[in-house]
């Protein structure tokens, strides 16, 4: 049964849903741009350099030359027919639907959700630089989703570029089976053109001006050049060898000795790529405008249509065990995942979903499992970048934008109400870095919230809440940069100015003996006056006993009716220690005695003694204050284990255990939280960005002496 709609301009099989994805400066955003001039999609080519790319879009990364978000893009290709070469979809037209991700560590949420919902991705490196950090973490990603991918060198033409090099990372740093497709001819100022393996053809550009004059669209196809003729044909006989070992039709030949045709090897290759079992490799540079065209015929020929992989598999609601599959066809019931939100300045609120099964028109009604609410379509779109297409309907394989809707959050499954399904959602890291903000006027503090909180249902990676010691709004997120855009956009699209600081730290005070305290509060003012009179002795108690108070008085010494009092006065004489102000914690008070007067005394006296007594206790003491420890969760590949460590060890941190394996170090540390301020940026550079944390609070513990001078000094401004 045929399971495209007859509606659809494009069928199942002509649709490819992939993502760009590498380090950050691997020329992803460059790459796209040019996809999408030849493409036809954009009649002028723009530079990150310039700021005028069509997937940055935000003020933010063209200021920057960074990508921020995920910019979804759709594009339309057709194979060229060309002599000499083997194409899989020759003058057949396919629309590919690319989306452009960060490759900022700070992030990485943008990356993880677009992952989810793709079929296939080009991991674009750098032909210098090789496998970066950044592209080790894109690559666990995709394998935690099992995407099926190509991988594409860039920058050949750059000082240092080297092919070889950057193949033989992506197979040990990467343990990728990668083999390739395309050769460079030349390197560096001398790169000219690729050798196509598969059909033993080079692909020649012109010199640097002349292309430029041609946007990279006129080349030639001749013979391999004599000096890489061996080379291409011992390439070609190792990727033949290669897909025989995983693939029966290639090595049922390869062992009959028998020829394998173009077309079959590249029919092979494209099943491996989708059972993830081969990457194959091209070469190019997308800033020179070379070998990109050759780039999008590979995105057609190897990676997959929503068909060719399998079906999105979620869970009944009611019952966790029972699994449901959702295959890719229009005829069934309509299923798809909200994977990112985005606030509009023209349409309000865009909710970004990527359809699985069913299609979707304007005017139907969507459920969404989670809230068991149902919704009614109103707008539909497709989006390229910053442009906006309105739709009727959108089908299985699609990623399209609802307008309009309320209650979704990213990872909703959104599906038809006879449906009951959940789909897995995203998953993403805890934030790791956090700063205390204000508004700068009273206008800004009205505007501050609504802008947070819109900011947050954006953005899963980060979070808000309000300190209860301090009274500070906390903003938290992946990385001091993550946090700097969240204030610029608060500035640009909420028009809300805001200070930031340092989030202030919540020492706490304790006792180191037991002592005794008596608190008088008399006043004669003519008239009736104020009496109240008690002693009250205060003791340690051990870690986390918070506090403790107790009635010992006997005789009715105090009336019973005063005891509340004094318990409220030494309640309230808590929260803010002597030696600087600090909340008192792992103390144990007992009222032990004092006196009264028939018509003077009153609660509001015996309030007040019960503060004097307390503080006058606490004077005797010796106090000391306690800082909040956190427990580091630290893991970097072992050549930094020495740097980091000894980091670790500046920052008056504690090793409690290393574990080495498979070439990375775990390694548990208890380390003060005054110390860890900038670590998430400094761990970075140490580790040339390779290395990563977590840290939850630990327990609170004395501070040194040396400290404890800075933290008076401070309270006493």
């Amino acid at each position: 049964m045929n399971p495209n709609d007859p509606k659809r301009l494009f069928t199942l099989e002509r649709t490819r849903n992939i993502g760009i994805a590498a380090h950050i400066d691997a020329g992803k955003t460059t790459t796209t741009e040019r996809i999408l001039f030849y493409t036809g999609l954009i009649h002028k080519i723009g530079d990150v350099d310039d700021g005028n790319t069509v997937t940055d879009w935000m003020e933010q990364e063209r200021e920057r030359g960074i990508t921020i978000t995920s910019a979804a893009t759709t594009c339309f290709w057709t194979q060229k027919s060309e002599p000499g070469i083997d194409k899989l979809h020759s003058g057949i037209k396919h629309r590919v639907n690319i989306i452009d991700t960060p490759g900022h560590v700070d992030f990485t949420a943008e990356v993880e959700r677009s992952l989810r919902v793709l079929d296939g991705a080009v991991a674009v490196f750098c032909g210098v630089a090789g496998v970066q950090p950044q592209s080790e973490t894109v690559w666990r990603q995709a394998t935690k989703y099992s995407v099926p991918r190509i991988a594409f060198v860039n920058k050949m033409d750059r000082m240092g570029a080297n092919f070889e090099k950057a193949l033989n990372d992506l197979r040990t740093k990467l343990r990728a089976n990668a083999w390739p497709v395309m050769l460079p001819i030349g390197q560096a100022e001398t790169f000219r053109g690729v050798v196509d393996v598969i059909n033993q053809k080079a692909y020649v550009w012109p010199d640097d001006e002349e292309n430029e004059k041609n946007n990279g669209m006129v080349y030639q196809i001749t013979d391999v050049p004599v000096e890489l003729g061996a080379a291409a044909k011992k390439a070609r006989q190792d990727l033949v060898e290669a897909v025989a070992d995983k693939d029966e039709e290639v090595g049922n030949l390869f062992l009959e000795d028998k020829p394998v045709s173009n077309i079959l090897l590249k029919q092979a290759i494209r099943r491996l790529v989708c059972k993830l079992q081969i990457v194959p490799v091209l070469c190019g540079s997308a800033f020179k405008k070379r070998a990109v065209q050759n780039l999008v015929d590979a995105v057609v020929d190897f990676l997959p249509s929503p068909l060719e992989i399998p079906p999105a598999v979620g869970q009944d609601p009611d019952n966790e065990e029972q699994k449901i599959e959702v295959p890719a066809n229009d005829h069934e019931k309509f299923c798809s995942l909200a994977f990112k939100l985005w606030t509009d300045a023209y349409v309000g609120k865009l909710v970004f979903f990527r359809v699985y099964s069913g299609k979707l028109s304007k005017s139907d009604t969507i459920y969404n499992p989670r809230t068991n609410k149902r919704e009614r379509v109103s707008r539909l779109m497709m989006i390229q970048a910053d442009k906006r297409e309105e739709v009727d309907a959108v089908y299985s394989g699609d990623i399209a934008a609802l307008v309009g809707v309320k209650n979704i959050i990213t990872g909703d499954t959104l599906c038809d109400e006879d449906l009951s399904i959940l789909l897995e959602p995203p998953s993403f890291p805890e934030p790791v870095i956090s700063m205390a903000v204000e508004p700068k006027t009273k206008a800004d503090r009205e505007k501050m919230g609504e802008a947070l909180q819109r900011l947050a249902e954006e953005d899963p990676t980060f979070r808000m809440k309000t300190d209860e010691e301090t009274g500070q709004m906390i903003i938290q997120g992946m990385g001091e940069l993550h946090l700097e855009i969240i204030r610029d956009r608060m500035l640009r699209e909420f028009k809300v100015e805001t200070n930031a600081g340092k989030p202030q730290i919540a020492y706490r005070e304790t006792l180191t003996k037991p002592a005794e305290g008596e608190g008088k509060f008399i006043r004669q003012s003519g008239g009736r006056g104020q009496y109240g009179h008690c002693i009250v002795s205060v003791e340690p108690l051990e870690k986390g006993g918070g506090h403790v108070i107790e009635n010992k008085v006997v005789g009715g010494n105090i009336p019973r009716e005063y005891i509340p009092a004094i318990k409220d006065g030494i309640e309230e004489a808590l929260t803010g220690g002597i030696v600087a102000g600090y909340p008192v914690v792992d103390v144990k008070v007992e009222i032990l005695d004092g006196t009264y007067h028939e018509v003077d005394s009153n609660e509001l006296a015996f309030k007040m003694a019960g503060i004097f007594a307390f503080k006058e206790a606490m004077r005797k003491a010796s106090c000391i204050i306690l800082e909040p420890i956190m427990k580091v969760e630290l893991r970097a590949p072992e050549e930094y284990q020495g740097d980091l460590i000894g980091d670790l060890n500046r920052r008056r941190g504690r090793i409690m255990n290393i574990e080495n394996a498979d070439g990375l170090c775990v390694a548990h540390a208890e380390v003060p939280l005054e110390e860890m301020f900038g670590y998430a940026t400094d761990i970075r550079s140490l580790s040339k960005g390779r290395a990563d944390y977590s840290m939850e609070p630990s327990h609170f513990e004395r501070v040194p002496e040396q400290i404890l001078a800075k933290i008076l000094e401070t309270a006493k401004k």
